[in-house]
C-alpha cells in the first residue's frame, strides 16, 4: 500500500527522524494559513502516489503569501503528469506546505527487499536528487549497498558502512548513525516493503533532514497495523483495484486486452507469461484464491469486464480447494447475470473437473474450453486479434 509523503513524514516523526516543519492543506486558504504560520520561504508540494512531482510542476517555492496563493492555485486540482503516473496523470487534492531549508548537500537513501538474497538492502548515494536508476548507470561508484540479514538485524558495522559511504564527517557521525538506525527500525516495525528518501539532505550544521519521504507498506501485514490502514487513500488507487479488494479479490490492472482469472499468484504469473508468448497482452492480474465462491467468481467477471480494453477472457483454474464444479457454476451464473459479450476460453484441471466440464457443456452458453494452458492462450490470442 502506497502512502502520501506527508503520511510517511508522520511516521518519520514518530521515530525521531528529522523532517521540515509543515502541514497539509486541501484548499488555497488553508495553504496560505499554514505558510504564514511557518514563515517564508516555503515549499508547496503536490501529494499524489507518484514520484517525479518536481519535474511535472508539482513542487514550487513561494517567497511570500501572494506567491504561495498562486502556487497553491496552480497545483491544487490539476492532473499532474509524471513519469510514474502515465499520460493520464493523477488529480492533486492535497498539498504539503513545508518550511524551506538551506541545503549543503543532497543524498539518496532507501531500504528495500532483495528477494534474490532474502535480505534487506540499504542503498545510499551521494548523488541525491537524481533518479537512482540514472545514478546506477552513469555513476555506480557513488552508490553504497549494504545487505542486512533480517534474522540477525542491523549491526553497528552496517551503520558505519552507510555513513562512511556518504562521507559523513566524524563530528556529525552520531546524529547520522541515529537517523539511519531509526529508519531501519521504522521499516521493520511497520512491515514496509520500500522506504525511500530522495533527497536526504545535509543541513548547514551538518545534520540529516528528510526533505522527501516515500513508503510502501506490505498489504498482507496491515492486519498487524490497524492505525496504518487509515493511511489508505482510495482516491489515489485504480477504482477497479479498490473494488476488487472490497470483495477479497487480488486484482491488478494492466494495459493489455486479454482479461484473465486464475486461482493462485504463481499460476497467474505463468498465465500472463503464456498469454504474451501467444502474441497477446494480459489486461489484468486476477487471483480469486483457493476459497473463492460463486459470488466471488461473478464479481471477478464484473471487474474484468469493467475494463473497456478487454477483448477476450481466459480462465485458468487448477481445482483444489476451489473445486472445478464450483468454478463452473460460478462461470455459468456470471455469464448469464453479467452478460459477457467477449470471447471466453476456459481451461481447468483438478478436483471434480469432469463435473465442471459437464456443467459448462449443459449451460447452453457459447463457452470455449481448452485442454492445456498453451492451447487456451493460443485460442484467446487468436480471438482478440
Amino acid at each position: 500500500m502506497k502512502i502520501h509523503e506527508f503520511q510517511a513524514k508522520e511516521l518519520f516523526a514518530r521515530y525521531s527522524v528529522p523532517i521540515p516543519d509543515g502541514g497539509v492543506a486541501q484548499n488555497v486558504d488553508k495553504s496560505v494559513e499554514i505558510g504564514c504560520g511557518l514563515g517564508f520561504p516555503v515549499a508547496v508540494k503536490a501529494q499524489i502516489h507518484a514520484g517525479g512531482r518536481g519535474k511535472g510542476g508539482g513542487v514550487k517555492l513561494a517567497a511570500d503569501s501572494n506567491e504561495l496563493k498562486a502556487c497553491a492555485e496552480q497545483i491544487l486540482g490539476i492532473k499532474l503528469v509524471t513519469p510514474q503516473t502515465g499520460p493520464e496523470g493523477q488529480t492533486v487534492s492535497k498539498v504539503l506546505i513545508e518550511k524551506a531549508v538551506s541545503i549543503r548537500q543532497e543524498f539518496y537513501f532507501s531500504i528495500l527487499l532483495d528477494r534474490d538474497t532474502a535480505s534487506l538492502v540499504i542503498l545510499a548515494s551521494t548523488a541525491g536528487g537524481m533518479d537512482i536508476e540514472e545514478t546506477a548507470t552513469e555513476s555506480p561508484d557513488k552508490i553504497t549497498r549494504v545487505s542486512v540479514n533480517p534474522l540477525i538485524g542491523l549491526q553497528p558495522h552496517h551503520l558505519r558502512q552507510v555513513a562512511f559511504g556518504l562521507g559523513v564527517p566524524r563530528e556529525n557521525m552520531k546524529a547520522w548513525l541515529a537517523c539511519i538506525a531509526s529508519l531501519y527500525r521504522l521499516f521493520i516495525e511497520n512491515d514496509c516493503s520500500l522506504l525511500e528518501i530522495n533527497p536526504l539532505i545535509v543541513t548547514e550544521n551538518g545534520s540529516p533532514l528528510a526533505l522527501d519521504a516515500k513508503i510502501i507498506l506490505d498489504d498482507s501485514a496491515l492486519f498487524r497495523h490497524p492505525d496504518l490502514k487509515e493511511y489508505r487513500d482510495a482516491s489515489e488507487e485504480d477504482p477497479l483495484e479498490a473494488e476488487a479488494r472490497r470483495h477479497n479479490l487480488n486484482y491488478i490492472r494492466l494495459s493489455g486486452n486479454v482479461g484473465n482469472m486464475v486461482n493462485g499468484a504463481g499460476l497467474a504469473m505463468a498465465t500472463m507469461d503464456i498469454i504474451k508468448r501467444a502474441g497477446a497482452e494480459p489486461a489484468n492480474f486476477l487471483d480469486v484464491g483457493g476459497g473463492a465462491t460463486r459470488e466471488m467468481v461473478e464479481k471477478g467477471f464484473q471487474i474484468i469486464l469493467s475494463d473497456s480494453q478487454v477483448k477476450g477472457i481466459l480462465i485458468n483454474i487448477f481445482g483444489g480447494i476451489l473445486r472445478c464444479d464450483v468454478l463452473a457454476s460460478g462461470i455459468v451464473k456470471a455469464v448469464k447475470n453479467v452478460g459477457v459479450k467477449v470471447p471466453l476460453v476456459i481451461r481447468m484441471e483438478g478436483t471434480n473437473v469432469e463435473q465442471g466440464r459437464r456443467i459448462l457443456a449443459d449451460s447452453g452458453l457459447e463457452l470455449l474450453t481448452a485442454d492445456t494452458l498453451a492451447d487456451a492462450a493460443s485460442k484467446v490470442a487468436e480471438m482478440v486479434r
